[in-house]
This record gives C-alpha cells, sequence and structure tokens, in this order.
C-alpha cells in the first residue's frame, strides 16, 4: 500500500532556522536529564520558593529514588501512579519510574475521590506516588483495589528551611498555610524513605525508544476519560520539536521555564518537564498560579519560556501592571487550551517585550501539534502551523479518507512521530479515532494558502437543529459582544420538533443586576441567521471550567438540562 504524502504548504511560512523534519530520536526520556547533568551539572535544575537543586543533585536524587521504588517493588512495564501538584519530588517520581522502565500515570490531586478511583480501576496501577492531602482519598478505595505499595510526599519538605520553619510557628496564618500544603499520615512509605536509598546501580535496564513512558488520561470533557498511550519516541519527538520551534533560545543554564500549569495536564508536563530538562533549563515550579508568586520571580529570573493559559496571561498582566512590576525580558509567552485573545496579545506583548503566541494540541499528541511562528507573521486567531515533521489533512468528517477542498471546513486528522498509538485497553475507542494511520482530531478546521489553522468547531460539540449544523463558539462570539455579557456557553439540548435546540448559559458583567434576555436574542437576531439564534438563554453565576480553564460545554449543558427540567 503506498503512503499518501499530503502537501505541507505551512513549510514556507516557517520562521528563521526551523527545519521542515527532525532526524528520529533515540534514547529514552531519562538520557535528557542525564545529558543536562553531564553538560550543564552545577546549573540549576529546578527552583521551588526559592530554593534551589541542580542537575548534579536532580541525577542524583531520581537514581536513588528509582533504587527505593525497585525495592518497593516497581518493575519494568507496570504502571505506576503520580498523583501531585507541581513540586520538585513530581519531577524526580516522573524519571524515576521511567529510569525503571515502568509506566508513569499522570493524576490530577484535585479530583473527587470518585474520579480518581475511576482512573485507577481503569490502570490497575499497584504502586502510588501521593501527595499526603490525597493519601486518605487513596487509601479509602475498595478492597479490589489493593496497593503493593503507598508513598507519601510532603511538598513542605522541598521548600527552603526558613520557610518550613515559619510554617510550623502556632499562629493561625501559619496553621492556614500548613494545612493547605500538608496532612499527617499513617500507613505509608515516606518519600524520604525512597530517597534514602543507594543510587540505582548503572547496570540495571534501561527502558528503549518505543517502551510505553505515560498513560495520558483525556480531559473527558466530552465522556468517561480514556488513558492515551505514549511511548518514549512519543515524548522525545514532541520535545524535539518544541526545541525546533524556538531556535533562538540557547540550551543551557541561561534558559528559564516557568511551570505555572499543572505537570499532571499533558501540556504542562511536555512543556515544562520533558522540554525544559532537554533545554537544560532553570524550570521555576509554582504549585498553584499565584501572580505575586510568579512576579516575585520575574525580577530576577524572567522566563525565557512561559506556557500559559489567556486567564493566566490576563492576570499576570494585570497584576503587574497593578504592582509597577516589569514582565520584560519574558521571551516566548505559548498559550494553548482556548482561543487567544488579539486584545490581550497587544498589550501583554508591549509589556514584555517578547512573543505571545497561541498553539494547538490534544493528550493523544504528547500534546503540540501546531504553533504559530514566534516572528513577525504569526497570524491572530490562528493556532499558527504544525510543527516540523508533522503532517495534516483537512477531511469530509462522514467520509475521513476524502479531502476536502483546499480552504473549505472539515476536520483535520494528523499524521507524526507525536501521536500515540491508542488507548489503554480500549480497541474500540482506539479503533474510533483513527482513519487508517491518520489521527482524527475531531476539530473542524481550516487551512489557508500560508499554511495556517484555524480552529472552527469540535465535532462532538456541533449543534445539528432542524438538519443544520450550529457551531458554538460562532454563536458565542456574537453573544459576547453583548455590553452585558461577561462569558457564555452555547450547548444544544433535544427537542421533539427540530431534534435539538440551540440554547446559552450567559454570565452577567460585574456591574449589571438584572438583563433582558430577549435583548440578548435580538441583539444575536441582527448578526446571525435565525436557526442559530439561542431558543432560550439561562443567567448563570458563573461557567464550570477545566483546571486550565477551558469551559465545560458537558456540564453547561447537564446543568440547563436541570433547569429545563425545573421549569
Amino acid at each position: 500500500m503506498t503512503t499518501y504524502d499530503p502537501p505541507r504548504p505551512w513549510i514556507a511560512s516557517y520562521a528563521a532556522g526551523v527545519p521542515a523534519d527532525l532526524d528520529p530520536v533515540s534514547g529514552s526520556l531519562v538520557d535528557i536529564v542525564a545529558a543536562s547533568a553531564r553538560d550543564y551539572p552545577d546549573a540549576v535544575a529546578l527552583q521551588f520558593f526559592g530554593r534551589e537543586t541542580t542537575y548534579r543533585d536532580l541525577d542524583e536524587q531520581i537514581s536513588r529514588a528509582a533504587e527505593g521504588l525497585h525495592t518497593l517493588g516497581v518493575r519494568a512495564g507496570e504502571p505506576v501512579a503520580i498523583v501531585l501538584p507541581n513540586c520538585p519530588q513530581h519531577i524526580v517520581a516522573f524519571y524515576a519510574i521511567l529510569r525503571l522502565g515502568a509506566i508513569v500515570v499522570e493524576h490530577n490531586p484535585l479530583y473527587t475521590p470518585r474520579e480518581l478511583r475511576t482512573q485507577f480501576e481503569d490502570h490497575g496501577a499497584r504502586h502510588a506516588i501521593v501527595w499526603s492531602k490525597v493519601v486518605s482519598t487513596v487509601q479509602a478505595f475498595p478492597k479490589d483495589l489493593p496497593l503493593q505499595s503507598l508513598v507519601s510526599v510532603d511538598i513542605t519538605q522541598s521548600m527552603p528551611l526558613g520557610m518550613r520553619l515559619a510554617l510550623k510557628l502556632p499562629i493561625a496564618k501559619a496553621r492556614e498555610a500548613r494545612t493547605a500544603l500538608h496532612e499527617k499520615v499513617r500507613g505509608t512509605t515516606s518519600w524520604e524513605h525512597v530517597v534514602g536509598s543507594a543510587p540505582l546501580p548503572d547496570s540495571h535496564p534501561r527502558p528503549k525508544t518505543d517502551d510505553v513512558a505515560l498513560l495520558q488520561y483525556t480531559s473527558g470533557t466530552t465522556g468517561t476519560p480514556k488513558g492515551a498511550v505514549l511511548t518514549h519516541r512519543n515524548l522525545l519527538a514532541n520535545a524535539a520539536q518544541a526545541r525546533s520551534w524556538v531556535p533562538e533560545i540557547v540550551r543551557g543554564d541561561g534558559c528559564v521555564v516557568y511551570a505555572v500549569l499543572p505537570m499532571f495536564h499533558a501540556y504542562g508536563l511536555t512543556l515544562c518537564l520533558t522540554f525544559a530538562m532537554s533545554m537544560g533549563a532553570r524550570l521555576v515550579l509554582f504549585p498553584r498560579f499565584d501572580p505575586d508568586m510568579v512576579l516575585d520571580v520575574t525580577k530576577k529570573h524572567p522566563a525565557t519560556f512561559l506556557p500559559l493559559v489567556p486567564p493566566i496571561a490576563d492576570r499576570l498582566l494585570k497584576a503587574a501592571n497593578e504592582k509597577g512590576v516589569s514582565l520584560e525580558g519574558t521571551k516566548v509567552a505559548i498559550s494553548g487550551a482556548m482561543a487567544l485573545p488579539h486584545e490581550l496579545v497587544v498589550p501583554f506583548e508591549a509589556e514584555s517585550g517578547g512573543y505571545l503566541v497561541e498553539g494547538y494540541g490534544l493528550s493523544e499528541c504528547s500534546p503540540v501539534l501546531m504553533a504559530n511562528p514566534v516572528a513577525d507573521n504569526r497570524v491572530p486567531g490562528t493556532v499558527g502551523l504544525p510543527l516540523p515533521g508533522t503532517e495534516c489533512r483537512v477531511v469530509d468528517p462522514d467520509e475521513p479518507t476524502r479531502d476536502v477542498p483546499a480552504g473549505e471546513r472539515g476536520e483535520l486528522v494528523v499524521r507524526g512521530p507525536q501521536v500515540f498509538s491508542g488507548y489503554y485497553g480500549k480497541p474500540e475507542e482506539t479503533e474510533k479515532v483513527f482513519a487508517g494511520e491518520w489521527f482524527r482530531t475531531g476539530d473542524i478546521v481550516t487551512i489557508d494558502d500560508a499554511g495556517f489553522v484555524r480552529i472552527v468547531d469540535r465535532i462532538k460539540e456541533l449543534i445539528i437543529t432542524g438538519g443544520f449544523n450550529v457551531a458554538p463558539t460562532e454563536v458565542e462570539g456574537v453573544i459576547r459582544q453583548h455590553p452585558q455579557v461577561a462569558d457564555v456557553a452555547v450547548v444544544g439540548i433535544p427537542s421533539d420538533r427540530s431534534g435539538e435546540e440551540v440554547v446559552a448559559a450567559v454570565v452577567l458583567e460585574a456591574d449589571v443586576d438584572e438583563v433582558d434576555v430577549e435583548a440578548i436574542r435580538e441583539f444575536a437576531r441582527g448578526i446571525l441567521t435565525p436557526y442559530k439564534v439561542p431558543r432560550r438563554i439561562f443567567v448563570v453565576d458563573e461557567l464550570p471550567t477545566s483546571l486550565i480553564g477551558k469551559v465545560l460545554r458537558r456540564q453547561v449543558r447537564e446543568k440547563i438540562l436541570t433547569l429545563v427540567s425545573i421549569d
């Protein structure tokens, strides 16, 4: 069978120095830290509340943790759960698991007990490394989820000594901070015991390039979460693609990366954990996003590379202006997960003197597929160009082997070294998302003559009313223009008459007490075709969002269905 090689018009739009393709990767992810420890042993690898860890020390901690985990019974090829916020122990645990040839499974420590249990039921890990605040939740799992070992992590142990002592002071504020960061536990193995081991012998087998490295659970915004199986090759390739996209950023101890995004999320994991370590960068870890904490670091170590989402960029810019702290020196901020407003880009770049560009990816793709050039030819409103070695097509969603005419909208399908091999233990779900060797993203896009990709909507979120397709983002874009609307989410609910009817949930501006929803509908009617205008509008206090700020339309729909049933 011949392989179809589609045209790649985007290559001509690449910034200077960005290659069209990359050499195949080799080795494994554990080589990343080893190489940086060899080349920059005394450079700072991690910074956490001011406490610094060099690459030499990080490499040694990984080796000791690997031996400690091996003693607890962790073996090659088996899943090991990590349930941690951003902290130094997270990085050490990640690479120690991989050093043994085992598989990392990342989890959100803020998940409800039910959400967390569902994932453990799916992957069946017998070993878990867990934040002390979450240990009781894991210990309360049913007996049919037996853990062979449970390692508890007190993240305050990675803080500077002075800060740890301050947390022990008998004052209300210290007790409150201590309670938020740590909880006393019983019946676990302490992290300090694990890293107190002798180093793992160099002779211990290392993972191979095509071994599974990570089970990355999808966000579950459209249904039950599934574990995307990512190999060392997938993640190495994506880190290499990210490095190639910013050739002006020099590898070494002058590079600074801010981990303001959670590293259990695919976006934060790749750009902060693997990319940063491969750059020999100073990775500044923030357990949660706090503008004041970020600005304090910016004064001394401005970010060379700052992965973020629009709400974080907006809050950081406002805080910088309010406190008179300059963002100058922030070279490249890359935004993902949701549309990046141009009205945010202009002032952010003026304040930082660097770039704020939009990118795009999915957990199944390690996750980054494309980004705007870090150059003056980026195109606002698009998610940029496919990364080197990434191939894309736009196809008919109902016939995914057929390309649509150039410039027309269709489903984005992709192929590349960062694309996953399938969902863990779910062959039928895997089969649904592939058309031959092309991964179906589920996103409706257009690609212009220069290769820039514009996301139009998600297939699963399209509303079909009276036989017509309605893109929620289009309707949201119109309603958001109404002066009394702060935010909006548009969904479809069942209708006996039209199959689905378009409805909207709106959040009002802070100074608006009451609103005439018919006036909003009339406003929309002046811009949209009648079948796209929401038949009903519901005023809500807030919209449910994911941890990184993406509106969860499925939950919006469930809320509206509840309100409708009450009516």
